[in-house]
């Protein structure tokens, strides 16, 4: 079935590549847990990553993004063009993506945030665990603005997880480190996990590998929060930090959390050409073109977990050729 479903989608995309201009389509992922989540079991398992990158393999053309890029440029971008992207940073991407995507013969970009490499947490998993391991009913939030939150059962825990998330993720650096250090100190939990993040050796191995590494800032801030100061420091920090650990140059960008005007902004846009990066994702979801601009390059990745029907939405998203900007040309 999977080999039928692979036929009919590289058709499809052959027969619209005839029809209209190429189209770029970037996926994106975070996470690729070894089991299935009890909390989140609706995110991508290894089995999953498996069927699907078989899929991809057998139905596109999977360049990195970089010679999309110049694909865009160039107006050479070949019918069924794809990239694969991971955000953040995470060991599984090496422990667990890399050998898949071996296997399967295909290349990803992977924008990591250098503040979290060697042990460090990001505050979004930092919320996750401590819901995860904490052994209490319930939860005071008031420091929050919050009620009192159940935390009965996994159902429970993960309603509890999507409230902290959206309460702390607009908050500045300084206000989400207070925000966690006092969740931890209300849920009782004496310690938390030190291996979510890659080591700087796992970096260097997908470099190694072939794999491409991009920036993605320091600590995964807000970019629109910060000063244009700190906005450039987090992001030149994070690249140069890169540079060193794979000893290359690092000229792709990813915008953290990626809404365009909301998370960053056209100012944004601007520093990374004075900076000279070459290009840049965003998480618009869309599908890019030759003239399109290329550092706010859209993102997408189907929902479901049926084949047929993941097929049938990346299909579906060509048309989406217009997306939200903040401004570039």
């Amino acid at each position: 079935m999977d080999t039928l479903i692979a036929g009919a989608t590289r058709s499809a995309f052959g027969l619209l590549h005839r029809l209209t201009t190429p189209r770029l389509s970037i996926l994106i992922f975070h996470r690729v847990h070894a089991h299935t989540d009890e909390l989140f079991p609706q995110e991508i398992d290894a089995s999953q990553f498996e069927r699907l990158m078989q899929f991809v393999a057998r139905s596109f053309r999977v360049l990195s993004l970089a010679d999309a890029v110049a694909g865009l440029e160039q107006g050479t971008l070949p019918p069924r063009a794809l990239v694969i992207t991971f955000d953040d940073g995470y060991a599984d991407n090496a422990q667990v993506a890399l050998p898949i995507l071996q296997r399967c013969g295909l290349v990803a970009s992977f924008f990591v945030s250098s503040g979290f490499l060697d042990g460090g947490r990001m505050w979004n998993d930092s919320v996750i665990e401590i819901v995860r391991a904490c052994a209490r009913s319930e939860l005071d939030l008031a420091f929050l603005g919050q009620g009192r939150c159940s935390l009965a059962g996994p159902q429970e825990k993960t309603g509890a997880i999507l409230t902290l998330l959206s309460a702390i993720k607009y908050l500045t650096l300084g206000e989400r480190e207070e925000a966690i250090s006092r969740l931890l100190a209300a849920s009782g939990v004496p310690a938390l996990p030190g291996d979510l993040m890659m080591r700087s050796e796992q970096v260097r191995e997908l470099h190694r590998a072939g794999m491409e590494i991009g920036a993605h800032t320091v600590n995964h801030p807000i970019l629109t929060t910060l000063t244009p100061a700190q906005a450039e420091g987090e992001i030149s920090s994070g690249r140069n930090r890169l540079q060193e650990i794979i000893d290359a140059p690092v000229e792709l960008f990813a915008y953290p959390n990626g809404k365009p005007m909301r998370d960053y902004d056209q100012s944004h846009v601007a520093l990374l050409r004075r900076l000279g990066f070459r290009a840049a994702v965003s998480t618009a979801p869309g599908v890019a073109r030759v003239g399109d601009g290329l550092f706010e390059l859209p993102r997408f990745t189907p929902w479901g977990r049926s084949l047929g029907t993941w097929a049938t939405r990346l299909l579906m998203h060509q048309s989406h050729t217009r997306y939200e900007l903040a401004g570039s040309t």
